[in-house]
């Protein structure tokens, strides 16, 4: 379906979400159309963030807004789906524009099987109608689907779009780019050279991706590090958990900024508890670049001086490989908390694999590693 002719028949002005690649054209859509525009166009933090604000732009105006999201953003929304816009609470009306990832029968990553599985039934749980739109479905279905949902978004109920892979199309083609020089692989390979054989862990996308073929290609075993393909912004919270429980073991988390903004309350945690044993990188390139490049808020605020208002005792940026590799040797080196952010250009090989073990046995692999 044209991406234009969708929103046309949404008849929205007012769209706020987080990045996914199976709505890629619809993300390069609004960037063109309004690009980052608080009166048509937010990127949030998170799910939940973003319906929180299409809920604050319904109040003000009394117009419908548009949230859209990858499914595996559900579980962030449903608190104020069920607390905030729920018929029995507010009847706040807004239509979810919804990714499906891991739909049943098409082949996907590990991390997106269950959620696929559970897309649908979860939104009937939540009392959310919805309409599934593929390559094949027509406009005038859609068109239909959505009188329907006028009726339904007047008395103050929710409705939801789910998108199969492929299904949106005609998208115009932004180009995302800054101007830092490092390109994230490199950078991964001197975290790497740095941590020796200290257990890792990564964060979601294409870092978790990267790090597994520098172990590849360095002949390293896997065991070192736990790649958190799913539950993005959470891998600097199982990073304090391991460091916590294995004190005597120096612990490195590779962050993303999208996925740091994400629960940045995790840094807030780990700041207050301070473990003498956990190496902080957040590499910020600016973007959700796994799932296309859309901008994230990163490259406008001061990750530093956030590190070090939440109480890491050390944080420093670095945006150089010289600097880079001074910082992560002082923080080796040092027995307390350590936060670098290491500005990050926009870009990965196109032949980049993804890791060739299942989530099972990467989890077995890294439990008997920590063991020794």
């Amino acid at each position: 379906m044209n991406v234009k002719r969708f929103a046309d028949i949404l008849g929205a002005d007012f769209y706020t979400g987080v990045p996914d690649s199976q709505l890629k054209a619809l993300c390069n859509f609004l960037m063109e159309k309004y690009g980052i525009d608080p009166e048509h166009h937010i990127i949030a933090a998170n799910e939940g963030n973003c319906t929180a604000i299409a809920a604050g732009y319904h109040l003000a105006t009394g117009k419908v807004p548009v949230v859209y999201m990858q499914n595996s953003g559900e579980g962030n929304i449903i608190n104020p789906l069920a607390s905030l816009l729920n018929e029995k609470v507010y009847a706040i009306p807004v239509i979810f524009i919804i990714g499906w990832r891991g739909e049943p029968g098409i082949h996907d990553e590990p991390q997106h099987i269950y959620q696929g599985e559970v897309t649908v039934k979860l939104l009937e749980d939540m009392g959310v109608n919805s309409f599934i739109i593929g390559k094949e479905t027509a406009d005038e279905e859609v068109a239909a689907a959505m009188d329907a949902f006028r009726k339904e978004l007047d008395e103050g109920r929710d409705v939801a779009f789910i998108i199969r892979k492929g299904a949106l199309s005609d998208a115009p083609k932004p180009e995302y780019k800054n101007d830092n020089k490092m390109l994230r692989e490199e950078i991964i390979r001197h975290i790497v050279n740095a941590a020796g054989e200290d257990p890792i862990v990564s964060t979601t996308g294409k870092a978790s991706r990267e790090l597994f073929e520098i172990r590849e290609a360095n002949g390293q075993e896997h065991k070192y590090d736990f790649l958190t393909v799913g539950s993005m912004g959470h891998s600097s919270s199982i990073a304090l958990g391991v460091a916590i429980n294995k004190p005597g073991k120096r612990i490195w988390c590779i962050d993303g900024d999208g996925a740091a903004l994400m629960h940045m309350g995790a840094m807030a945690v780990i700041g207050a508890n301070k473990p003498e044993n956990l190496i902080h990188v957040v590499i910020n390139n600016g973007a959700h670049e796994t799932v296309g490049g859309m901008p994230t808020v990163a490259g406008s605020i001061n990750l530093v001086k956030i590190a070090e208002a939440c109480g890491y005792p050390h944080a420093v940026c670095a945006e150089d490989f010289e600097t880079l590799d001074k910082e992560l040797e002082k923080a080796r080196n040092r027995a307390e908390l350590s936060f670098i952010e290491v500005k990050c250009a926009i870009g990965a090989r196109e032949d980049l694999g993804r890791p060739t073990t299942s989530a099972s046995e990467n989890k077995e692999n890294f439990m008997e590693f920590l063991k020794g």
